[in-house]
């Protein structure tokens, strides 16, 4: 829209200072003659806009000037909450939003707070996904992803077929979609009844409905994702093993924790402690991985599981 338009031309003047037709066109994805014809309007409006020629030309407002014209729409203010997130913010369609919503707030900011952003954002960088996460081609695509939002967004039922690990693996499912959490790379729509948690990639087929929902009163996405990672952790790792740490081996996650409140040194500096395990198949790979920085004391069939590998590569070896 123009009206649009002319509002990203001021605030962008405002704040970048000088700009040229041709930085202001490509900026905006329109010609360098519309640029001229917006340019005119504003000034036609009153706007203490001038123009000069030369190398070192461009555009800028008089100085001291400064547009009031920086309210949030509810879209920019929705796409806010993912400054920090640029790419999932353009997964959910509202990246163009953010970018609106950012120039609003930078051009609010006095000039000194304004240069602090500035170095804040030319310094981080948030990258959600894994190093192996998919390029964005077969299945590391989410293609539903935009209609689940929507239904979020609307409150508006679906209807899906989704595949699961456990057998029947493709089931259809009736979803009330409560929100979207980004975890690691890959997105997860709550949703009711339940509620529970479903993986928006595994989604096969969908349909929106036109029939509204109404979320339970009180319901609140983030502690209901804090109290799932709990519970999902908790049934993740339901058996232990005792194992002997060397000095500087490290284990992470929930082994870790358990190291640095019950571990117990012994000689040679070594540590003992009885660290949670998801099973013995698992354990098996992740202590493989520390080779003689652990070893593993019991249980006895996961002591005897890496004591066969082992063998078997030194058989391979040699």
């Amino acid at each position: 829209m123009k009206s649009a338009r002319l509002v990203s031309i001021l605030l962008l003047l405002q704040t970048r200072g000088r700009m040229t037709a041709a930085a202001l066109a490509e900026e905006l994805e329109v010609s360098v003659r519309t640029v001229y014809r917006d340019v005119e309007a504003l000034s036609e409006a009153g706007v203490p806009l001038y123009g000069d020629a030369g190398h070192a030309g461009g555009y800028r407002l008089l100085d001291g000037y400064r547009t009031r014209l920086t309210g949030l729409t509810a879209g920019e203010a929705e796409a806010l909450f993912l400054a920090g997130a640029p790419g999932p913010a353009a997964e959910l369609g509202l990246g163009p939003l953010l970018a609106a919503a950012q120039l609003k707030v930078r051009a609010a900011l006095p000039s000194e707070l304004r240069e602090h952003a500035d170095r804040v954002s030319g310094r981080f960088h948030l990258d959600a996904p894994g190093w192996y996460a998919d390029n964005g081609t077969g299945t590391g695509t989410v293609p539903y992803l935009p209609a689940v939002a929507d239904a979020v967004w609307n409150s508006r039922v679906l209807h899906v077929l989704y595949r699961r690990w456990r057998e029947p693996t493709d089931v259809r499912r009736r979803l009330e979609p409560y929100g979207l959490v980004l975890k690691a790379g890959r997105w997860y729509v709550v949703a009711g009844p339940g509620p529970r948690t479903f993986r928006v990639d595994q989604i096969l087929e969908l349909v929106a409905e036109d029939e509204e929902f109404s979320r339970p009163d009180g319901f609140d996405l983030g502690a209901f994702w804090a109290a799932y990672q709990r519970d999902f952790h908790d049934r993740l790792h339901r058996a232990e093993a005792v194992v002997r740490l060397a000095p500087g081996t490290r284990l992470s996650g929930p082994a870790g924790d358990a190291v640095r409140v019950n571990g117990v040194p012994d000689e040679g500096g070594w540590t003992r402690a009885t660290v949670p395990i998801e099973s013995v198949e698992h354990a098996h790979a992740e202590f493989l991985r520390l080779g003689t920085g652990v070893e593993v004391l019991a249980p006895p069939e996961l002591r005897e599981r890496i004591a066969a590998t082992v063998a078997a590569l030194a058989r391979t070896y040699t």
